[in-house]
């Protein structure tokens, strides 16, 4: 599959393109400046745009047959992650490409706590609140958006760090995943997995899924 990538630099993205890459798809990383260090594999196409600009979002799609975007803002700028989703949305709208989006895990519901969400816990760090407020809107972007996007949202477990690639991993959908211990964690690498599971064989459309060990 021709497969692009925005935010493809990051933590998540970059672990992404190694996965669509070892799979043998044609992946396509778009970046703000090509002129800038990347660090990615030689085989990944370069393209300059921005996702919060539908026109640059469009043109990055055309003649692909997915979209990710992996796309995370700078403390004190989650604001921007708003502005991105409704750039996406836009330019995808009317284009049949999917647009398959890494979220965040704070709008999951807590198992037993009456549908109170992640983010709504006393307990939930302060110092990431802003960031999962900011992908809870997301999520609502993309459930409010036209029925002409093709999307699908991953929700990771709230605990998501680089780490090993195992491929052992349980699906859900709106509730967050724990284990016995009651512990909710994936790393980034088999969230990757479970990212390109769905660009293949597509389960979740128009939906939100998690994954979590």
């Amino acid at each position: 599959m021709r497969i692009t990538v925005f935010g493809a630099t990051g933590n998540v993205g970059s672990r992404v393109v190694t996965e669509a890459l070892a799979r043998g798809h044609q992946v396509t990383a778009v970046v703000r400046d090509q002129a800038k260090p990347h660090g990615l594999p030689a085989t990944v196409a370069l393209v300059t745009g921005d996702a919060r600009n539908p026109e640059d979002v469009a043109r990055t799609a055309a003649g692909q047959d997915v979209v990710i975007t992996a796309t995370r803002p700078a403390p004190g700028s989650e604001h921007e992650l708003t502005v991105a989703t409704k750039g996406l949305l836009a330019g995808i709208a009317g284009t049949g490409v999917r647009l398959l989006a890494v979220g965040g895990a704070g709008s999951l519901t807590v198992p037993g706590a009456g549908g109170a969400t992640l983010v709504e816990d006393p307990g939930f760090p302060a110092d990431i609140r802003p960031i999962a407020l900011a992908c809870s809107e997301q999520l609502d972007l993309y459930r409010a958006a036209d029925a002409d996007v093709d999307w699908t949202y991953l929700s990771p477990a709230a605990l998501l760090e680089p780490g090993e690639r195992t491929g052992r991993f349980r699906l859900g959908r709106d509730e967050l995943l724990v284990d016995a211990d009651g512990n909710s964690a994936i790393s980034m690498e088999d969230l990757a997995i479970a990212l390109l599971d769905e660009v293949e064989r597509p389960a979740h459309r128009l939906t939100r899924f998690t994954a979590a060990y």
